[in-house]
């Protein structure tokens, strides 16, 4: 079954957590249910747990590439730009958990002395685990342990304890932030910035200018924030998010393919159909057969 992540105008996710009452959010998945084996760049409050249980992913974090094989995981810090991909188109069978830090702030003393130093520690967008570290691998058992307890009534108190247990092990062991990461955070947030207006103006048409604009930088520092960000140019980026929009149009409306070529930003449906054929291998109407 294809996965396609909801986002919001903001690029943030729009997570769709098990239980109406728990910010809470457990998977296993494949990735070649993503289309093109990559899932959309994006973020979230959440922190995210990746654990990898055969097979092997490529991780990006805000333009860093981490390669994580099977047995080993990842952690990444609320907020940070991310996704996994593989640009060989490899398999991977992997837990995926959403976790918001609300489920840990009981008091105001708790989420001012023990959460907010992890979440804004500049010097922790991710962390990659791995078998060789001793809290690497408590921190992956739990992972596991949310999952394989994710269906029982007591689920939503088992994955908080989990949880406390893994944030007393980051605390514990997170660097300490020397606010070198300053300018990290400056061109994320123009390129939170960017891509947000590509989602709020998608459906007209675009120039490069006018995605540099909305970040207030030059077309060339936006063209290497992008590929810093991305691994693609500006261009590739909308028309990539122009063709997520379509997919939702073509699962849940009667639209022609035209119509629908037309409405999320393309020039006619000749060309919406050969650039959707390129990304997922087959073509708008094939897919919304086989939906």
């Amino acid at each position: 079954m294809a996965i396609f992540v909801e986002l919001k105008d903001d690029r943030s996710e729009k997570v769709h957590y098990d239980h109406s009452d728990y910010p809470i959010y457990i998977r296993r998945e494949l990735l070649s249910n993503y289309p093109d084996y990559s899932a959309p760049n994006h973020w979230h409050d959440d922190m995210e747990f990746i654990a990898v249980l055969s097979g092997e992913m490529k991780y990006n974090v805000n333009g860093e590439i981490i390669n994580i094989q099977s047995g080993q995981g990842i952690i990444v810090n609320a907020r940070q730009m991310h996704f996994g991909f593989s640009d060989t188109r490899s398999e991977c069978d992997f837990i995926c958990i959403l976790l918001h830090p609300m489920l840990l702030c009981s008091t105001s003393f708790y989420e001012h002395d023990f959460i907010l130093p992890v979440l804004r520690n500049t010097a922790v967008p991710f962390i990659f685990l791995n078998t060789d570290t001793i809290w690497h691998q408590k921190i992956l058992d739990y992972i596991v342990f949310m999952h394989t307890n994710k269906d029982l009534k007591t689920a939503p108190m088992k994955v908080q304890s989990a949880f406390s247990a893994i944030w007393s092990l980051l605390y514990e062991n997170m660097p300490l932030d020397d606010n070198t990461s300053n300018l990290q955070s400056v061109d994320l947030n123009i390129t939170k910035n960017m891509v947000g207006f590509i989602q709020q103006n998608y459906t007209h048409k675009i120039s490069l200018s006018d995605i540099a604009v909305s970040g207030a930088v030059g077309q060339s520092k936006c063209c290497k924030l992008f590929a810093k960000y991305f691994k693609q140019t500006p261009n590739v980026y909308l028309n990539r998010y122009r063709l997520n929009k379509s997919i939702e149009l073509l699962r849940n409306t009667d639209m022609t393919i035209t119509e629908i070529a037309v409405s999320v930003g393309f020039n006619g449906a000749s060309y919406y159909a050969e650039t959707f054929r390129k990304w997922l291998g087959k073509s708008p109407t094939e897919f919304r057969k086989g939906r």
